[in-house]
């Protein structure tokens, strides 16, 4: 742990209280949403609120932990016994980094062992990546910073070739009204995501002091709001406007006398 001064320390708790209430008024937002979106895109939006409020809780806690971990002593703040506890964020994205692509594949509306299919190997390649990526972000070797950050990229790089070549066919047969949403999703996605290396990588060229701590904590903090709250709109607006797509009714209306008998018009199930 680096002395801060008072503009640096100020800086990066003003990050965490900024990402705490981002997105816990995301989740607030998620959940109360769920009911103006069809039934089959409920579960979309209750794990997008889920995603949220499990980044939410964490970051109350990194918020609490970077407190307790400095103490004002002479204008600037110095590190106390009691460590910041980093190990809050890959806590947190062993959670939800895999929860975040299960939203994309819900919206989707995929038949139902294509989503199972898809959300278990994207989600499975996402809990690797982040378990490589932990054991170097807690070294203080640049070469096993190296060695994992490498390793992690792996899976890293095989999500994003499934997001865009693996789902590539099935983006494009989304409804059109929401098939840029759909496009958007994926880029936000791969853009975000896209910033957590660079971060990563900040250490492992040797950036270190006071700047790498606000660089490495600020940029984290950016990427998550970006990647959980700025992602969880899109998927809400994907399930609003395919709920709203009369493409995606699964019903007709059938004149009287031309469908079941009856005096009055009915709707009955598309064939």
């Amino acid at each position: 742990m680096e002395t801060l001064s008072l503009g640096q320390y100020d800086l990066i708790f003003n990050a965490f209280s900024f990402g705490f209430a981002t997105l816990a008024a995301a989740t607030l937002f998620f959940w109360l949403g769920i009911g103006q979106v069809k039934q089959e895109y409920k579960l979309a939006l209750i794990v997008t609120g889920l995603v949220t409020f499990i980044a939410a809780y964490h970051y109350f806690r990194i918020g609490q932990s970077w407190v307790d971990a400095y103490t004002l002593v002479d204008g600037v703040h110095v590190p106390t016994e009691k460590v910041f506890n980093s190990a809050y964020r890959y806590v947190d994205w062993l959670l939800t980094v895999p929860l975040l692509l299960v939203e994309l594949i819900l919206v989707m509306s995929l038949s139902r062992s294509e989503t199972v299919s898809r959300a278990t190997s994207l989600g499975l390649a996402a809990l690797l990546m982040v378990a490589l990526g932990y054991p170097g972000e807690v070294s203080d070797s640049l070469g096993v910073r190296w060695v994992f950050g490498q390793l992690s990229m792996v899976p890293f790089l095989w999500i994003i070739y499934q997001l865009y070549k693996g789902l590539g066919d099935a983006i494009e047969s989304q409804p059109e009204s929401a098939r840029g949403l759909v496009r958007l999703a994926r880029n936000v996605t791969v853009g975000s995501w896209c910033f957590y290396p660079v971060v990563y990588f900040a250490g492992a060229i040797g950036l270190e002091g006071a700047t790498a701590t606000v660089i490495v904590e600020v940029g984290y903090t950016i990427a998550d709001i970006i990647a959980k709250a700025g992602f969880g709109v899109i998927i809400f607006l994907i399930a609003l406007r395919k709920s709203e797509d009369p493409q995606n009714d699964k019903t007709l209306t059938v004149p009287a006398g031309e469908g079941p008998k009856d005096k009055n018009t009915k709707t009955v199930p598309a064939e």
